[in-house]
């Protein structure tokens, strides 16, 4: 299996959240009783992918390393990058050319949120791919709003488009996306869509292409959040807060998925613990320090 490393895209202006996001990047927003970025830095740490890019604003990086620094208290390696101006999504591959290497990453866009049964597994299925892109889908009410892919009754990508104002499928392409190391050159190859932005689909186009495009299916019962606006950042906040207060685990505990993967020890875990003993996010700590000693 190739080598892994996670992207963030955390930049932009998060205009639809305006005025909340004059001062304050939208991905470090209280989701719950965790700041955004948690959510999607979880999904790579469940991958398995422990050295990770965050791309941000300039006037945002301080606040990123403030809340993440250089990731070590997760078992992880944090960077960071700038873009200067949001220019699309495939800018992201652009901008972490150098980070990526010889290396396959996985991209994932900040303000996404996922939670569901069997989720590592499909993530582990994509990272067992050498080659090509995969793409997470889900089935949505008004696929005319997202990238939308058709499927063959092999469930294997035939056709994929941007907003289309016929949707092909009911199958939106989400915000996780796994690609071999040409996703680089693929992205410096495009030019602005009509909206002046570069566009993911086009680079997922070039994978489809050389018959190197997968999806896997996130199936009934998946929560797939976007939290853009006013109504979708509280309701997903009311969504983790019912998730965990009925199940007492926590969604997107980075310390928890950092000991389960054996990265960090259980002193780390104390460590962790001795910041956040005053919140319901210490006792949570504590619980899984009190069940491991």
């Amino acid at each position: 299996m190739s080598q892994y490393k996670g992207i963030i895209l955390a930049g932009g202006t998060g205009s639809r959240l305006h005025p909340i996001t004059l001062g304050v990047s939208k991905q470090l927003l209280p989701v719950y009783d965790k700041p955004l970025i948690y959510y999607p830095l979880s999904v790579l740490m469940l991958s398995g992918i422990n050295e990770i890019l965050i791309i941000t604003t300039e006037q945002d990086l301080a606040s990123f390393k403030n809340l993440l620094g250089d990731g070590s208290q997760f078992g992880v390696s944090i960077a960071y990058t700038i873009q200067p101006q949001p220019k699309g999504i495939p800018e992201a591959f652009i901008l972490a050319e150098d980070f990526i290497g010889n290396d396959n990453c996985c991209l994932i866009l900040g303000d996404n949120l996922f939670y569901g049964q069997y989720f590592t597994d499909k993530l582990k299925k994509a990272m067992d791919r050498d080659n090509g892109a995969t793409v997470f889908c889900h089935h949505v009410t008004d696929p005319e709003r997202f990238g939308v892919v058709s499927l063959d009754n092999k469930r294997q990508v035939v056709s994929i488009e941007e907003k289309p104002s016929k949707p092909i499928s009911n199958y939106a392409v989400t915000g996780i996306y796994f690609c071999d190391k040409q996703a680089v050159e693929y992205a410096k190859g495009l030019k602005p869509s009509s909206r002046g932005e570069l566009e993911i689909t086009d680079v997922l186009k070039c994978y489809l292409d050389n018959g190197q495009l997968s999806a896997e299916i996130l199936g009934r019962g998946f929560a797939w959040l976007d939290t853009g606006t006013h109504d979708s950042l509280i309701k997903a906040g009311q969504f983790v807060q019912t998730i965990e207060a009925r199940q007492g685990l926590k969604i997107a505990c980075l310390e928890e998925i950092a000991y389960r993967n054996n990265w960090i020890s259980l002193s780390q875990l104390e460590a962790q613990y001795q910041l956040f003993k005053h919140a319901s996010y210490g006792e949570y700590l504590m619980k899984i320090i009190s069940e491991e000693s």
